[in-house]
């Protein structure tokens, strides 16, 4: 059953702007806590004329990178903001967008990061370099001493509460753009995220999957540390959807658990991962 939720709106000179709700997600970090204690420490304020940082996690993809943002910010007991990054997000998408109301009149609603700003809430941009250069230009005076955002399509000037935070995951794969200097430096400090090792990859398999088959789970595991050290990008997402769908095999079609095994393999990660079983 979905729950309607009212819309929480601000008014920021004579403007009325809606605000985003935060999200609240079914994540939890496992394994590798010297990570969040690395994103704290970026966050915080040591003296009246200190700010925050604006840490980068940077990693492959499915190593944790955005999971790792939320159990930092679930720390600071704050609301948390997800925006999603795209190769078309636009700076008005970052800030604040026009939308049509019900009533047909044209209202303005704030971006779950422009939210977070006005909230002292923590933003979490995710997979931030598939944006382009003027997108992140729109972000420049937050990211550096100012701490502010610019709306063209309102002509406001929006502060960030003091307890604002942001921290940004970045993918090392071809797929995205390059992110511009001015914006790189604005970004640190850089916390590379790598794949776990086997106990703590045993252990993220656990938490995502508590009813799986212990065999299914070491076999995933093993599957995956070949993997790592012939310096393959499969990650431990794709160890969690290759056993689970060998579960629902096993469970739903009586295949036995080794072909379930083999055709999950096959199914999630094709042809070139057959090298890699055992």
């Amino acid at each position: 059953m979905i729950k309607s939720q009212t819309c929480e709106t601000i008014t920021i000179g004579s403007t009325e702007i809606m605000l985003a709700h935060p999200a609240e997600l079914p994540l939890r970090w496992v394994g590798q806590k010297e990570l969040i204690k690395q994103v704290l420490a970026a966050w915080m304020v040591i003296d009246e004329k200190d700010v925050p940082f604006n840490p980068r996690l940077t990693g492959k993809p499915g190593v944790g990178k955005t999971t790792l943002g939320y159990a930092a910010a679930r720390q600071l007991n704050r609301n948390i903001y997800l925006f999603q990054a795209t190769m078309d997000t636009r700076p008005e998408d970052l800030i604040i967008t026009p939308v049509m109301g019900a009533d047909g009149q044209v209202k303005y609603a704030a971006s779950s990061l422009v939210t977070a700003m006005i909230r002292g809430g923590v933003c979490i941009l995710d997979e931030g370099n598939r944006m382009s250069e003027k997108s992140w230009a729109s972000l420049a005076p937050l990211l550096d001493d100012r701490r502010y955002v610019e709306s063209i399509i309102t002509g406001l000037t929006i502060p960030a509460d003091p307890n604002f935070r942001f921290v940004v995951t970045i993918n090392e794969d071809a797929s995205t753009y390059e992110i511009p200097e001015y914006i790189h430096s604005r970004l640190q400090p850089q916390i590379f995220i790598d794949f776990p090792d086997r106990e703590d990859e045993l252990l993220i398999l656990k938490e995502n999957l508590p009813f799986a088959d212990e065999d299914i789970l070491n076999y995933m595991v093993d599957f995956l540390q070949r993997a790592h050290m012939a310096d393959e990008v499969y990650s431990v997402r794709d160890g969690i959807n290759m056993a689970r769908y060998a579960m629902k095999m096993m469970h739903g079609t009586r295949t036995a658990k080794q072909e379930a095994i083999h055709h999950a393999i096959l199914s999630v990660l094709g042809d070139e991962s057959l090298r890699y079983e055992e």
